[in-house]
């Protein structure tokens, strides 16, 4: 990785300052009032992935079961810019990955935002992959070599997971921090080698290229990533009622994966527009909780007994402070707080 602690730092909180006017003129969008007594606009952060979030979206559900609230989707390429969105305060609930999760707990951005939800486990749906004609065929090969992914994402997370598992020391390694549609572009034109990435553009790349290692088995080996639902602290206790509410949607969502795949694959589809049949084989890629497994000793938990998420959040917040990404690890009490059991039980039962 190019750079020392100190620079990353300093670039990140820099990266933070730079986009707040942008983030904050998306949030006046939607009012921007969502986090205050009184307000009555909730501004989602959603990412084009397949998930429950995006049926949820497609479906209105929140809006028929929130008729006194203005619902504001908008719309994000990474988790990053969705931590500088909480930054900015024009944010109330998101859908993000467990490692920018981790940072965003961290020194020095300390967002005060809780895990309320299990989105997806990353499976096949995050890989590593590289291009056909780069003469990369594993990991190892990657040494200065040209490799993009998103930073702070989760995709970045398991790439550096990746690297180290293979003994590759990542300072040798050419990293571009580009967003999705960005790596779309320059894998085409020929710029970059290989890409840690997520669908649907891993499945567009995966057209012309070989997957090296995806998450699942990063997963196996002790490196989980997954997508989470996220909510201001502020938020949830300025409005009590909303937080059920978005767990009883999406819940019916997760149903709607296990027992309907062909409504759901429509609803995905129609959101990432793709065809039904295309979203279909992208859903089976990821992990997808029931919804009483959300309270789970191994996820959330309960009420006095925070699951396992937890120690997941403080495990990627170690490996980035290995790493050099972060300075240090908030400590696991810090991340037992931070995620938000009140209420669960009650939103995932039949």
């Amino acid at each position: 990785m190019a750079g020392t602690r100190g620079w990353l730092r300093i670039s990140s909180i820099a990266a933070a300052l730079g986009a707040l006017l942008v983030v904050t003129a998306c949030g006046q969008d939607g009012s921007g009032d969502g986090g205050k007594d009184g307000g009555n606009t909730i501004r989602i952060a959603y990412q084009a992935f397949p998930s429950g979030d995006l049926i949820v979206k497609d479906q209105g559900w929140l809006e028929k079961a929130l008729p006194g609230y203005t619902i504001k989707w908008t719309k994000f390429d990474s988790g990053a810019s969705i931590n500088t969105a909480f930054v900015a305060g024009s944010v109330d609930l998101a859908a993000i990955g467990s490692s920018p999760v981790a940072r965003g707990l961290s020194e020095p951005l300390n967002i005060p935002y809780q895990v309320t939800w299990v989105l997806d486990v990353a499976g096949e749906n995050e890989a590593l992959v590289a291009r056909n004609g780069s003469k990369v065929s594993s990991v190892k090969d990657l040494e200065g070599k040209k490799v993009a992914t998103p930073f702070s994402s989760t995709s970045h997370y398991s790439l550096l997971a990746a690297l180290d598992q293979a003994g590759v020391d990542s300072s040798k390694v050419q990293l571009l921090d580009l967003e999705p549609q960005d790596i779309l572009a320059a894998w085409t034109r020929g710029d970059i080698d290989a890409t840690y990435v997520w669908l649907p553009t891993l499945e567009e790349l995966k057209k012309t290229g070989k997957v090296l290692v995806s998450s699942r088995e990063l997963a196996a080996s002790g490196k989980p990533t997954l997508d989470l639902g996220v909510a201001s602290t502020s938020f949830i206790e300025a409005h009590p009622d909303v937080l059920p509410a978005w767990r009883k949607a999406q819940a019916q969502a997760l149903d709607l994966i296990h027992d309907d795949p062909d409504a759901a694959s429509a609803a995905v589809g129609k959101q990432l527009g793709i065809s039904p049949a295309e979203a279909g084989a992208q859903i089976k890629q990821g992990i997808f909780l029931k919804p009483a497994e959300q309270a789970d000793a191994k996820w959330l938990g309960t009420p006095g007994k925070v699951g396992g998420l937890a120690d997941n959040l403080h495990s990627a917040a170690q490996f980035l402070v290995d790493q050099k990404q972060i300075d240090s690890a908030p400590d696991l009490d810090k991340l037992r707080k931070s995620i938000y059991v009140e209420g669960l039980t009650d939103a995932v039962s039949p």
